[in-house]
């Protein structure tokens, strides 16, 4: 059998025979001339050398798949992997209660079976706060990891190809949580969601979980100001105090390491208002702080050393097994372009946030707005547009062979991904050009931007 990871994650467990299943599968439904090539039969016993070849094979023709907008975001495709996520878990189909966190750390109680799918438990939790559908679409469920002061880590969105309650049973540890909060990033979109009474409560939620855990900067006055609008329930007016204030929709990270200003600095980074803040510890202790704009990335890429066991996915929970890496290259000047890299177990995360923001940009310079970013049901299934089939996980394949070393493999989040394995150096110049993501909000950038 073969792992496959999502996020440096175990995911499932697949043999050659089910992953051909697939690929036949998507030939009937697609064409063959749409469906990348698939490793080829072995009449006989492999030797290690081609175990380790199929592997590669199997993982380039997996990232191919997941790439495609098409194939990547067809029920054949994502049913499979949720298949087989269930069976390596060994959680059966059946009614069970899910509880899932609003900001306000208030739980939502929900009947679901377990083998539903993301979009399935979203509606379940906006079915049973009344949330109406066309607001749906502004909310996602995180997977999140409580800290000992109450706050959350935020470890991933989740994705259409998991099963929320398997996903989150099966690291055995009651610290990681689900939590429903606002998928978008411009603060316009509050207008929409605040119209109907729930949005309102949930958004207002949030922004009081946000100022009480120091995401967003208050100062005294403002301070005041707040509180005085809280214990007027002016729900409304908070709301539009607090767009006004610093970090405002911002997501911020856990402390981790970049190599800017210098190698091996402190950092703090946020994300919002389409940039990366970031909060800097110099080695001389001095605190710097700066912004990298979203439009002035011109690609970036997320590295991750994943562990090549067979051990059981929950032996090591909340244990980091695996160094993440983002790297963006920015243009800091007219003709000067910079890589920059963050070291930090949620690197993915940072990637995911990335993408939404240049998918909310570009869906707003085509003239569309957000609730168009959301398809209704089809046949059933909640779909998404197209602009929205980009932000995935591509899975992981290990080799089956457990004495194998960690291997630095590309997981980026988007197209244009190469599927070989990346040296242990990490270095953005051993990187080969279709190994990153490329931007296409950075290609209309003009001189105003810079």
């Amino acid at each position: 059998a073969y792992n496959i990871h999502v996020n440096g994650v175990l995911h499932c467990r697949v043999r050659y025979s089910q992953l051909l299943g697939l690929h036949e599968q998507l030939r009937k439904e697609y064409g063959a001339n749409v469906v990348p090539a698939f490793p080829p039969k072995k009449i006989f016993t492999l030797t290690p050398a081609e175990v380790e070849q199929r592997r590669e094979q199997l993982e380039k023709y997996m990232q191919a798949v997941r790439q495609d907008p098409m194939l990547g975001g067809s029920e054949t495709f994502n049913s499979f992997l949720r298949k087989a996520q269930q069976e390596t878990q060994q959680i059966p189909t059946e009614e069970v209660v899910l509880e899932v966190l609003l900001s306000n750390g208030q739980k939502v109680k929900v009947t679901i079976l377990t083998s539903d799918q993301t979009e399935d438990v979203l509606e379940a939790v906006a079915s049973k706060l009344d949330l109406p559908d066309d607001l749906v679409g502004y909310f996602s469920l995180f997977l999140v990891r409580e800290t000992k002061d109450g706050a959350f880590s935020f470890v991933r969105k989740l994705q259409e190809f998991e099963l929320p309650y398997v996903s989150v049973t099966s690291l055995h540890n009651p610290e990681f949580r689900i939590i429903l909060r606002k998928s978008y990033w411009d603060s316009a979109y509050d207008d929409d969601v605040m119209e109907h009474r729930v949005g309102l409560n949930l958004l207002y939620a949030q922004t009081v979980s946000d100022i009480e855990h120091g995401w967003i900067v208050v100062n005294k006055e403002q301070h005041r100001q707040l509180k005085s609008l809280q214990e007027k329930v002016s729900k409304k007016e908070f709301i539009r105090l607090a767009q006004t204030l610093k970090y405002y929709g911002y997501l911020k990270f856990d402390p981790c390491v970049t190599d800017f200003p210098e190698k091996g600095c402190h950092v703090v980074v946020s994300a919002g208002n389409n940039e990366l803040n970031f909060q800097v510890r110099l080695p001389n202790e001095q605190i710097k702080e700066g912004s990298f704009k979203v439009t002035r990335m011109r690609c970036w890429r997320v590295t991750s050393s994943v562990p090549m066991s067979n051990g059981p996915s929950g032996s090591s929970p909340g244990k980091s097994e695996v160094k993440l890496e983002l790297a963006f290259e920015y243009l800091m000047s007219k003709d000067r372009l910079q890589w920059v890299t963050i070291t930090s177990p949620q690197a993915i995360m940072l990637s995911i946030c990335l993408q939404s923001m240049v998918d909310e940009l570009m869906v707003k310079k085509s003239g569309g707005s957000i609730r168009k970013m959301f398809r209704r049901r089809v046949n059933g299934a909640l779909r998404r547009s197209d602009s929205q089939q980009a932000v995935k996980s591509p899975p992981l394949l290990d080799s089956p062979d457990t004495s194998r070393e960690p291997m630095a493999k590309l997981s980026s989040k988007l197209t244009s991904v190469s599927l070989r394995g990346i040296s242990h150096s990490s270095s953005a110049n051993d990187v080969g050009a279709n190994d990153f993501h490329g931007n296409y909000a950075f290609e209309g950038i003009g001189d105003e931007d810079l």
